[in-house]
């Protein structure tokens, strides 16, 4: 989210420059051509500088035919997301966008449908580790569409009088903030499925459905209500604000990087400069002694950069894999790392029959949420299912202009951490895609046209900072600005979870009242830009 630093900096009157080692623009949340990505795993496994990104690669597709790219397009007709996250109606960037007009360059596409994976009855031996039997498990499995909303769990034939009213009893209960926030003190640290089986007699088998509309990340022993219920939440509220029954979406192009490459264009026209391929060496900055005897001037620091070049700079923003590490200032202390395993595949099918209308009078959705419970595939040796997070498959049409008409991508994660994770989430894609060819036998058997798979490491902050995302490098209180003197500000790095977070916008704005603390009543309101005078709609930066 830095270019929407760059755009809420520049329209304040300040003078910034972007650096970015990359050719692109949109780092960790770039979206790239085949082209791109190939270049983009060979630069990874060559690089002798840290980098969030391990384990890269693109392994050649499983398939008879002697040319693996069969049914691929060029180059350029694919646009494969780094951050593919889905945005809920009610997300606090959804507002931020508008204020600042960047809404008018970007066109949002529908999330629709949700559906969870079932094994049917016929599965003989689910635990079986034969080839034979594995096959059968994954062509005997189902997709049912999960209830998002009050209305589909009554419309839903499936669920019997009993389990809907206990449905409708958490779903009004998580729709509503003041009843749930006194659950939440009650029963903050239960895991939430023993919560809903314990508190309204809900079965295990209806419980997958309410753990998949919350996206946690963690195991369903692990998902807590503190973390389950804001999220349902966040779903439940979402709804119905665009359109009636969808309550997420899509930006057009590439995800999150098209939402950055706008952002940038914005930046460049408010005064803001770019420069691209051109990483970070080092900082050298003012000492203590100058800072305390002299003005403001000597505030500045040092930036040495590829090629030779230096600037000079008052404030330095980044995040840890982006900044060098300055006199062991980076507040890793303040968070905890994670890894999460990537999975991205192009499928040579559309994969039209999941891409329904998810009510009356929808939009058709572009992107759809697919959720393979852990019991539901052959796990890797070794790997405990408990253990293991629900498996969620973001499945984009040719709509989102990700790939040519006629073809899908999905997209799947998970923070387990084991060497087969990876593994699990291809198997998750097969087990899909075995599914929908079962049951529509007359159709072609989907295939797996082109991949990349790659795993991400993530600081998140920890509970003791989770209330001030953003760590200045200095121990002193971040209330008292004259100590703030050395001017590096480590924002954290997008959380990596399946729907945007709030925080990335909130870290955003504490970086800008931060640094336009020095003239905070000409500075305007964050995000907040009029119409500059002769310029209309799409013109200028007021159209980006």
């Amino acid at each position: 989210m830095g270019c929407a630093d760059i755009r809420a900096l520049s329209r304040s009157g300040k003078k910034v420059l972007h650096i970015d080692e990359n050719e692109y623009y949109g780092g960790a949340e770039a979206a790239l051509s085949l082209q791109e990505a190939e270049a983009w795993v060979e630069q990874i496994d060559a690089s002798s500088h840290p980098t969030p990104f391990s384990d890269v690669s693109i392994p050649k597709p499983p398939s008879n035919d002697q040319s693996p790219d069969k049914g691929l397009g060029f180059s350029r007709a694919y646009s494969i997301s780094l951050a593919p996250q889905l945005i809920y109606t009610r997300s606090n960037l959804v507002p931020a966008l508008v204020s600042s007009k960047v809404y008018r360059q970007l066109e949002f596409l529908a999330v629709g449908s949700w559906w969870i994976y079932h094994e049917d009855g016929t599965i003989q031996d689910a635990h079986s580790t034969s080839d034979t039997d594995a096959d059968k498990q994954k062509q005997s499995g189902t997709l049912q569409k999960i209830p998002g909303s009050r209305e589909d769990v009554f419309a839903d034939k499936t669920i019997d009088l009993r389990s809907t009213r206990s449905l409708m009893k958490v779903l009004k209960l998580a729709a509503d903030p003041e009843t749930y926030s006194k659950i939440l003190g009650e029963h903050g640290d239960r895991s939430f499925t023993e919560f809903l089986e314990s508190e309204y007699k809900i079965a295990s088998k209806l419980q997958a459905p309410l753990l998949a509309l919350t996206l946690s990340p963690d195991s369903p022993s692990k998902t807590t209500v503190a973390n389950a219920l804001p999220r349902l939440h966040r779903h439940l509220t979402s709804i119905g604000i665009f359109g009636p029954g969808f309550g997420a979406v899509l930006p057009k192009w590439g995800g999150l990087a098209e939402i950055a490459q706008v952002a940038c264009r914005a930046g460049a026209v408010g005064g803001g400069v770019y420069v691209l391929k051109k990483g970070i060496i080092s900082i050298d900055q003012p000492s203590d002694a100058s800072t305390a005897t002299r003005g403001a001037e000597s505030l500045t620091s040092t930036v040495h950069l590829e090629g030779g070049d230096t600037v000079k700079a008052r404030w330095i923003v980044g995040t840890s894999s982006t900044l060098p590490q300055i006199n062991n200032s980076e507040p890793e202390q303040q968070s905890t790392p994670i890894e999460v395993a990537h999975v991205t595949a192009i499928i040579s099918s559309p994969l039209t029959s999941i891409f329904l209308p998810p009510a009356e009078g929808s939009p058709p959705p572009a992107a759809v949420v697919v959720v393979l419970p852990p019991n539901s595939i052959k796990l890797p040796d070794g790997v405990d299912s408990s253990e293991v997070p629900l498996l969620y498959l973001t499945v984009h049409s040719s709509d989102t202009g990700e790939c040519p008409e006629g073809q899908c991508i999905i997209y799947t994660s998970t923070h387990l951490t084991h060497p087969s994770a990876s593994q699990l989430l291809s198997s998750a894609i097969s087990t899909l895609l075995a599914s929908l060819h079962h049951h529509e036998p007359e159709t072609a058997q989907p295939e797996i046209l082109w991949s990349l798979t790659y795993k991400q490491r993530h600081r998140i902050p920890s509970a003791a900072a989770s209330s001030s995302p953003i760590a200045i490098t200095n121990s002193s209180p971040k209330d008292d600005r004259s100590t703030q003197d050395h001017g590096i500000v480590y924002l954290d790095e997008l959380r990596p979870s399946l729907a945007l977070e709030d925080d990335a916008l909130r870290d955003v704005r504490r970086v800008w009242e931060l640094i336009t603390a020095d003239d905070a009543e000409g500075r305007g309101g964050f995000m907040m830009f009029e119409d500059r005078e002769g310029l209309g709609d799409g013109e200028g930066d007021e159209g980006v």
